[in-house]
């Protein structure tokens, strides 16, 4: 599995190309930014983006969602608890923090194990419903790697206090992902890369879980 880390927006949020190797379409999880940039990226990699698949529903990892399906023909995966975020300024944050929106709409809406497949590839993605920043947080689990979205970071977790966040939730997400495989890569939607191991040992929200 080939995972490209794209860092847009004004909030510097993580997206990221995932693909086989000598396949040409691609998987994006959260589309963060301008689709100009994404797009632009996925060709110099010779990769169409065939599937949009969002870990949760706020502005800064959605702000370039509509575009994208507009241009690829791609479908969008969001769990069913925040699919109204993607049409709703005020759910979304974007009327919060001043981001554009243009409404648009799920064609899949996920739940706790389903499993994402990346197009025109073997690989599959296992959806894990990790509550706590948002009603809806997913984090996607295969092939060695934990895309984490806003939940858990290096060092640390996403934020609990904006609306429909939960912090009990947000203990109980994170304890399940202190269980997984200490080898897994993390890849969070802010913020470098991580794994398991490191963030059990020295992330004092997932130490002793």
């Amino acid at each position: 599995m080939n995972v490209a880390t794209l860092t847009l927006g004004a909030l510097a949020t993580n997206c990221y190309l995932v693909w086989e190797e000598g396949c040409a379409s691609a998987l994006l999880i959260d589309a963060a930014g301008d689709a100009r940039e994404i797009v632009g990226a996925a060709r110099q990699r010779a990769l169409e983006i065939g599937l949009l698949v969002n870990t949760h529903g706020h502005t800064d990892h959605t702000e370039a969602l509509a575009a994208l399906k507009d241009s690829t023909g791609a479908e969008l995966a969001i769990h069913e608890l925040d699919a109204p975020m993607l049409a709703d300024a005020m759910l979304s944050g974007a009327a919060m923090w001043g981001f554009s929106h243009e409404e648009t709409a799920a064609d899949r809406l996920l739940r706790e194990g389903d499993t994402i497949a990346v197009p025109a590839s073997d690989i599959e993605l296992s959806v894990l419903h990790t509550p706590g920043h948002t009603p809806g947080s997913i984090c996607l689990l295969g092939e060695g790697a934990l895309f984490s979205g806003d939940c858990l970071f290096a060092g640390g977790m996403g934020r609990v206090d904006l609306p429909g966040g939960d912090e009990s939730k947000m203990m109980i997400s994170l304890s399940r992902l202190a269980q997984l495989d200490p080898t897994l890569v993390v890849y969070p939607g802010h913020g470098p890369a991580t794994t398991i191991g490191d963030e059990v040992r020295g992330n004092p929200w997932l130490a002793h879980r």
